[in-house]
């Protein structure tokens, strides 16, 4: 979601990340497949991934507190997955403030990684760009893949929400035009800065996937649809991914208290395919990119989206476990749940049974 790209310019009490734990491979969870439209473990067991997602570090570089949230997901509210969103830009120094070329952030997230591992859960690394994938994208993935290829806790969600292209765009890549119609009005520049102000060539998704297996990593990849993360139609009309080499590919839909006709979206898909529900949640505080009157009552939305994960068993993460990147599970840094969402979720984290009234 974009709602929380906003200025981070004063102190939010954010809290600090705890020391590094060195890695615990006997306590890590099972490596995961793609089994059908379910995930199991070495075992053929299922595995049901429920959690949470964590921004901060694709806000600032020293995101906020991000370590310590995971462990509280885990320990105090039951998660077995944590969803975390990240950005290549930091991976590599290039932020605001970064002078040692990115050590520090890949630390922080090699401690989310151990500290997630470390209590047999489930890390997803989210790499929180939008639109489409970009060239310089993959070296950033294949130098990621090799850093945690084939550990058991970690997935790849390979880019967060893609939107306003096509599906051959999506899947096989394409010219991606820019929204700004008048940047060319420069007659004066040359013929390569006409082109890259104009949109950019993307590589697709599959030459991504193909990328990441070109390392030796197996791990799931994660691959959100069209409308921001939300259409998963296309990839039951022709264009799903292949992953012949790999333990498969996992779709990724992101569902708001704005978003219509779920069984189109995600709900056919899920009959043949592992969804995972990215991004899920509501607020009382209306988003005012969308039309209020759209946004339905958390009260009523949070118990039927829930239920219906529940009765179709899709993996998820809530956005946000955060205090103000909305919508948001917490009502301050000490982890207290909002009630018209953070509770609900939370509950359900617990194991307590919602009751879908009527698809959207």
């Amino acid at each position: 979601m974009n709602t929380h790209l906003q200025a981070d310019s004063i102190d939010r009490n954010y809290p600090k990340d705890p020391a590094a734990e060195a890695p615990n491979e006997n306590a890590w969870p099972a490596e995961i497949k793609v089994s059908g439209n379910r995930l199991v473990d070495t075992n053929g067991d299922e595995v049901w991934l429920q959690g949470v997602a964590i921004p901060g570090l694709e806000i600032v570089p020293k995101g906020h507190g991000a370590v310590n949230s995971v462990i509280v997901a885990i320990e105090l509210w039951n998660a077995n997955v944590v969803r975390l969103a990240i950005k290549d830009e930091f991976w590599y120094g290039r932020g605001k403030g970064q002078t040692d070329g990115g050590l520090a952030y890949r630390a922080i997230i090699d401690s989310a990684v151990n500290a997630a591992a470390n209590r047999g859960a489930y890390i997803v690394l989210d790499h929180h760009r939008y639109r489409a994938v970009k060239s310089e994208q993959i070296p950033f993935w294949q130098e990621l893949a090799t850093l945690y290829r084939n550990h058991p806790a970690v997935l790849f969600d390979i880019i967060n929400e893609p939107h306003e292209i096509s599906w051959s765009v999506w899947r096989d890549g394409g010219f991606v035009p820019n929204d700004n119609k008048a940047i060319d009005e420069a007659g004066f520049l040359d013929e390569e800065t006409k082109q890259s102000n104009r949109g950019f060539e993307s590589p697709g998704m599959q030459k991504l996937v193909e990328a990441i297996r070109e390392t030796g990593a197996r791990n799931i990849i994660i691959a959100g649809g069209l409308q921001w993360a939300y259409d998963l139609s296309g990839v039951l009309n022709g264009y799903a991914l292949v992953d012949p080499s790999g333990n498969g590919i996992m779709y990724s839909t992101h569902v708001y208290n704005w978003k219509r006709g779920w069984q189109k979206a995600f709900l056919d898909a899920a009959s043949k395919y592992p969804i995972f529900v990215g991004e899920v949640g509501a607020d009382i505080k209306k988003m005012n990119f969308i039309p209020s009157e759209d946004q339905e009552d958390p009260y009523t939305w949070v118990p039927d989206m829930l239920g219906i994960i529940q009765q179709h068993r899709l993996n998820w993460t809530g956005w946000s476990f955060h205090t103000w990147a909305t919508p948001v599970m917490l009502s301050d840094w000490q982890y207290n749940p909002t009630l018209f969402w953070g509770d609900m979720a939370k509950r359900a984290l617990a194991g307590e049974q919602f009751e879908n009234q009527s698809l959207r």
